[in-house]
């Protein structure tokens, strides 16, 4: 039936055609799937955010609920709507340090985009519009009532109620303003809700101090987001300070609006200082203020980062500390019940400098463990932690098998090949956790104590889980299907996790109680990404291919230009099995190009040895890794036209486009380089000293601003003025570099835009400019 056929190509064409909108619309697809999902208590109630479709970005608290007849379906319960809760959730004015750990977590949503819920999952909590909010669930559980909690009454109306967190036992709520650390004891109703300061920064506490709020690196570069964390008992707190005076001060400012005053930071840029860490101690009162507080005892100048604490029932918090140079870490056993920890302080003495902060009791800590690597140690998402019995779990390299594995108590748990990427829970017997083994699958993988290993994801993918009690949810995206697949599995009673079936069945014979899958409104393309996985030269690089569509007009060409598209820069992959990292690739193979995307060495999944051969050379390392791959390709792809190709890339694949034209211009002949970070020593200490070291040398070689003259391809910069991350200096200098020497480029300034670049008419417009200026660099006749 070709009149069938003709309109669904016409069909599929249109889509393609309307993707750039779409995606910028869509938050990538994102809004109205399900995300941030957790299991907790016994595991018949999950909770989870989701918005109320495919183009909402205000996002809502939810519950799914396992009935308790073992029925095999499922309750979704709204529980938290900020349009009902706010007069105009649109509107909402949000903290300036709550937009910062939003850009650090990479958020893009509103409204409720993050919640605290305690050990049992009968109350949770969250901020909303300038006011903190308890969800408490009615007695059958299968629903809830949210309300706001009062709030410290010597604190300034409308201060900022930063990252809110529930005591395990849910009869407390501790948050930050930054400087000051509040405690809400839940009452019965809101007249009966206790709140107070429990301590705060003296008023001489300079600007740079902070407290109970991760520094910008923790969040940037370890993943660490929080800023204190409750005691098992919830009768103390141990509360991160910093004074990030000893950091550079940056000014971030609108050049489209002279008159608004540029914006000072403090920024841990390379081969500078970083801001003094220090980890307190605060016991809580009945009425939640602290009537003793206590230092947390290590060496803070052999070890100035403090990268994970975890506070556990039963067990001494862990502390993961890492020197300058991440070439060495201890895992810290701290011990709380020490007499320095019960230094008692007057009453209404609540306020320190940082100094006094210092000069508290320093509680003892305990080596529990240390590692050394010669170019530097990775950290590991969930890790170090204890196990149920009490044996230490942590992530080791294991150098002679070239594997990061999983070790329990001093042994290795994982095998040899099995790269271990996070820790997701430790039961009583066994660990769940996220591996590779083919580094283009996420794997969902149990290891057992008793030496078992089973992988629970029905197919390759990108997965993840969240388990309590017997409850689990299984989440993940694939090659099959465009969006996020979850599902809320509740185990039979006497069943093992091996007996999970995550394809969404149950019964008996599965050892499945119930299994109930999460419902998603978001929007998908609508095509399904032309996509082939290759292997490409020497190294057999992970590639994927991606070809125009059969609705494209360039669809049938004996030759095509190339459009690389990698990230290509460490601790990060592109080539992995999920459709939504194709879905623009297509777009682009439908503009006339053969899209190639090809993780070189430094990208994660496939062992020490390959991420650690960039190791202060990884710009030259990258590169040559993306020249191999484009040289491989015609043996794999006849139809690669090698006099035209091009690359486009954001950050360090921005990075990587420009050093493209600059360093290989016979192999790549045009790029677009979005955020790139073209000069390493403005980007920050945690990141880029542990791959380029200390030696300033080693900069310069890595960086690209002399490398200017070289230029004889066309290039365009693109970069947001309001980027805090990757600083838009980077892309300044090279202009200014290039224009030194007389090499003409093009310069996209996003005003506005910080490292996201969320705004939906700017994110679309991106990539036409992109499209029509390659199309002009390389005489690419655009067709309809």
């Amino acid at each position: 039936m070709p009149g069938v056929s003709g309109e669904r190509e016409g069909e599929a064409r249109d889509r393609i055609a309307r993707f750039p909108q779409a995606k910028a619309r869509s938050l990538r697809f994102t809004l109205g799937a399900p995300r941030s999902m957790r299991v907790v208590g016994g595991g018949r109630r999950a909770f989870f955010l989701r918005s109320d479709g495919p183009e909402d970005f205000e996002t809502s608290l939810w519950m799914s609920v396992v009935d308790r007849d073992g029925q095999q379906h499922e309750h979704e319960v709204l529980l938290a709507d900020p349009k009902e809760l706010l007069a105009d959730a649109g509107r909402e004015e949000v903290p300036a340090e709550e937009l910062a750990r939003r850009e650090r977590s990479r958020e893009g949503g509103r409204g409720i985009v993050a919640y605290s819920v305690d050990t049992a999952g009968h109350r949770l909590v969250f901020a909303l519009g300038g006011r903190l909010w308890l969800t408490q669930l009615t007695q059958d559980g299968l629903g809830g009532e949210t309300r706001p909690l009062a709030l410290p009454p010597q604190l300034a109306a409308g201060h900022g109620i930063l990252n809110p967190v529930i005591s395990p036992d849910g009869t407390r709520v501790a948050y930050t303003t930054g400087r000051e650390l509040a405690v809400v004891t839940i009452g019965a109703d809101f007249a009966a809700d206790a709140a107070c300061v429990a301590m705060g920064l003296d008023q001489g506490a300079g600007d740079e101090v902070r407290l109970g709020l991760a520094e910008f690196v923790a969040g940037e570069e370890m993943d660490r987001y929080q800023g204190f964390w409750w005691s098992p008992d919830s009768d103390a707190l141990l509360v991160e300070a910093f004074d990030a005076g000893p950091e550079p001060v940056w000014y971030i400012s609108d050049p489209a609006d002279p008159s608004h005053p540029a914006q000072a930071r403090r920024y841990a840029r390379a081969l500078s200082s970083n801001a003094r860490v220090r980890l307190l101690l605060v016991r809580l009162g009945s009425d939640g203020s602290a009537v003793s507080l206590a230092q947390a005892g290590w060496d803070h100048r052999a070890y100035e980062y403090l990268a994970v604490v975890r506070w556990q029932k039963g067990h001494a918090p862990l502390l993961l500390v890492q020197d300058r140079r991440q070439t060495h870490d201890m895992v810290l056993g701290l011990d709380v019940s020490a007499p320095g920890a019960q230094s008692a302080i007057g009453i209404g003495v609540r306020t320190l400098d940082f100094a006094g902060i210092e000069a508290l009791p320093a509680l003892t800590s305990r080596v529990l463990s240390e590692h050394e690597d010669p170019q530097w140690l990775d950290l590991v998402p969930g890790l170090p932690a204890w196990t149920p019995d009490g044996r230490l779990a942590e992530a080791v390299i294991d150098r002679e098998a070239d594997t990061t594995r999983l070790a329990v108590g001093g042994q290795a748990l994982s095998p040899v090949g099995c790269q271990l990427r996070e820790l997701l829970d430790l039961g009583e017997t066994d660990a769940l956790a996220v591996v590779s083994s083919d580094p283009r699958s996420f794997d969902l993988v149990r290891f057992g104590y008793d030496g078992s290993l089973t992988v629970l994801n029905p197919r390759p993918g990108v997965w993840t889980a969240s388990r309590s009690g017997r409850g689990i949810v299984v989440s993940g995206r694939t090659m099959q299907e465009p969006g996020v697949t979850a599902w809320h599995s509740l185990l039979a009673p006497d069943a093992h996790l091996d007996a999970l079936v995550c394809a969404g069945k149950a019964g008996p014979q599965s050892g499945v109680e119930a299994c109930a899958r999460l419902s998603s409104k978001a929007a998908d393309p609508g095509f399904k990404p032309n996509v082939d996985f290759v292997r490409l030269g020497d190294d057999q690089l992970f590639g994927a291919v991606v070809r125009p569509s059969g609705s494209s007009p360039w669809a049938g060409e004996d030759k095509l230009p190339v459009l690389l598209k990698p990230y290509g820069g460490p601790g990060f992959q592109q080539v992995v099995f999920s459709q939504s990292y194709y879905w623009e690739s297509q777009w682009w193979a439908d503009q006339g190009f053969i899209v190639l995307t090809a993780d070189g060495h430094g990208t994660t999944g496939r062992g020490p040895a390959w991420d650690r051969a960039i190791f202060e050379d990884m710009a030259q390392v990258t590169l040559d890794d993306q020249v191999a791959a484009v040289r491989a390709l015609p043996d794999l792809v006849p139809q690669a036209d090698l006099s035209r190709v091009a690359m486009v890339g954001w950050s360090y694949g921005g990075f990587l486009s420009a050093l493209s034209v600059l360093r290989a211009p016979d192999v790549v002949h045009a790029a677009c380089a979005g955020a790139p970070p073209t000069d390493w020593t403005l980007y920050d200490t945690h990141y880029t000293e542990r791959y380029l070291g200390l030696d300033p040398e080693v900069y310069r070689r890595n960086s690209i601003i002399d490398d200017a003259p070289k230029l004889r391809r066309p290039l365009m910069l693109i970069h947001g003025f309001a980027d805090d991350n990757v600083s838009v200096a980077n892309t300044l200098r090279l202009s200014q570099a290039l224009m030194a020497a007389g090499k003409a480029h093009t310069v996209l300034p996003l005003t506005g835009i910080t490292h996201m670049t969320n705004d939906p008419i700017v994110a679309e417009n991106l990539l036409l400019l992109q499209r029509d200026f390659l199309y002009r660099a390389l005489g690419v006749q655009a067709r309809v």
